[in-house]
């Protein structure tokens, strides 16, 4: 068994499995009898993996029991407990032998999958209750509790791994003892905390409750953070810690070069990569302060890149820039003379990274922009309170667009307003977005008042402003920003509509020429 040190290896020679679902611990009870394992297996699971050819023994053989009250009580014995809880110590081996319990080196536990029934919301708060495991979840915390001794195992996803350590060391080390044990504990609080989210929001709201169960499940990632929004704001990285179907999943990131991430660049990467996913062809993001100030889609990535930092000159210095596609040589030739602090994608060829290596300040991140069609969520705080929100993944569909002007858009015109929409809404309010066929041209966001954020807009425009179609994230609520845009020569405005002044507004568009269509919902981004 090994010494109680550092590189102390426990050798499994007795495992005790339990599961839901028996055939999803198959590889590892395989592996385990391949290596000389004894293999007990709680009622359901004995028969399951018998069936498949295993030799399994029944637990009733220590206990005396199957199951009492329709299955309610199968493994809650304390022979089970005793064989797993009692340490590896010369007085616990001789008490084991006095009570004749048998000691059992590995544990793996599959709970009943209470969070996923939850989920469904088709079942009534009884038949619910009867998912909620005991049993389970008590073998599994005994035995990380006793890792020092005793190897706990809570993941399928484990198998390989576990396995190809038993072959190659002839037994598994505390380190990944320890490990194991981590998410054992935090397997059975995920489960704990499903069911108290439920409970506490009256039994009958599955997806609160699996909001709160996912957001109150946070665990370190282990990622460096150099510091928080400013230098002296200390931070961390956590994720959700959720089982599979809960609602975040860190996107897997890879810093190819560079300095760990800051709070910032996390929350540059978290907008750019959120819009860049939202572009047709292949598109470039800029950002600044975590909202876009750039924006392209085009037929080569070398084009969006161009285009996107053509956008505003001023404010790309030192910005962030995310892509959709495998950047080339010839793209990082369109960045020449930019200053970039972070670039993100989702493939580096060993080209552009030498390229690029000659940017010394340079964070180069791989990763690929997230699924659009998956749900989101955003969690803030405020007043001591967080607030938890689904991200804004609504699409715009061509029954949105209202006409209430008198002249009406071009098809082209349509397209460039739905991509000047999808920009939008992840620019800071108030925002507004002009833009020329499938490029930004201004975007004026984080403004106090809708007629600013027109005027900054245009300012970094200039010229271009002429033709082009202006998305705004709410309604206009004077004719003032419309008449700004007017005479900057907009040609379209694609707005949510819904002020007292829409006539006033509505009126001073038609008086510019401008073809102007309510969407009826808004876009806010605080």
């Amino acid at each position: 068994m090994g010494s109680d040190t550092e590189d102390a290896l426990v050798v499994p020679r007795r495992a005790l499995l339990s599961a839901f679902d028996p055939l999803a611990l198959l590889p590892l009870a395989q592996g385990l009898a391949s290596q000389g394992v004894e293999l007990w297996g709680s009622s359901g699971t004995q028969k399951r993996l018998s069936a498949e050819g295993l030799q399994v023994h029944p637990t009733e053989e220590i206990t005396g029991i199957s199951s009492w009250f329709e299955h309610r009580v199968a493994t809650l014995h304390p022979a089970l407990f005793g064989g797993i809880l009692a340490p590896r110590t010369a007085e616990g081996v001789k008490e084991l032998e006095q009570r004749k319990v048998l000691p059992f080196d590995l544990v793996a536990v599959l709970f009943y999958p209470f969070e996923s029934e939850l989920a469904k919301g088709t079942l009534p708060p009884e038949t619910l209750l009867e998912w909620i495991d005991v049993g389970g979840p008590s073998l599994l915390r005994a035995a990380a509790k006793n890792h020092r001794w005793v190897v706990p195992f809570s993941d399928p996803g484990d198998t390989e791994s576990l396995l190809e350590e038993l072959s190659a060391r002839g037994g598994i080390s505390l380190a990944t003892r320890a490990r194991l044990a981590a998410k054992s504990f935090r397997t059975t609080a995920l489960h704990d905390i499903a069911v108290t989210s439920w409970l506490s929001n009256g039994s009958a709201a599955p997806e609160a409750a699996r909001i709160s169960s996912a957001f109150i499940a946070l665990t370190p990632t282990g990622e460096t953070l150099r510091y928080g929004e400013n230098p002296h704001q200390p931070s961390q990285v956590m994720a959700v810690a959720g089982p599979p179907g809960t609602l975040l999943r860190p996107w897997p990131i890879e810093v190819l070069k560079g300095e760990a991430l800051s709070y910032n660049n996390y929350l540059d990467l978290e907008r750019s990569l959120a819009l860049v996913s939202e572009l047709d062809r292949p598109a470039a993001v800029v950002v600044k302060h975590a909202t876009p100030c750039g924006a392209a889609s085009a037929p080569t990535i070398e084009d969006a890149c161009a285009r996107a930092l053509a956008t505003d000159p001023v404010a790309r210095y030192g910005c962030g820039i995310a892509v959709n596609a495998p950047l080339n040589v010839a793209a990082v030739d369109a960045m020449k003379g930019t200053f970039i602090d972070l670039l993100a994608g989702p493939d580096f060829p060993p080209q552009v990274q030498e390229r690029l290596s000659k940017r010394p300040k340079l964070k180069l991140i791989q990763v690929a922009p997230p699924d659009p069609k998956l749900p989101r969520w955003e969690a803030r705080t405020a007043t001591g309170r967080v607030l938890l929100q689904a991200s804004d993944q609504r699409t715009l569909k061509a029954e949105d667009l209202r006409p209430v002007t008198k002249g009406r858009a071009s098809a082209q015109e349509l397209r460039t307003a739905d991509f000047a929409w999808r920009v939008v809404r992840h620019a800071k309010s108030n925002a507004v977005v002009l833009a020329r066929g499938s490029e930004t041209v201004g975007i004026g966001g984080g403004q106090t008042s809708r007629v600013g954020a027109v005027r900054l807009a245009l300012e970094v425009a200039g010229p271009r402003a002429q033709g082009s179609v202006l998305a705004s994230d709410a309604y206009f609520p004077f004719a003032d920003g419309i008449e700004e845009a007017g005479k900057a020569g907009v040609k379209v405005i694609l707005q949510p509509g819904g002020s007292i002044r829409d006539r006033e507004v509505i009126e001073m568009a038609d008086r510019h020429g401008i073809a102007m269509y309510f969407t009826g919902w808004r876009v806010f981004r605080h």
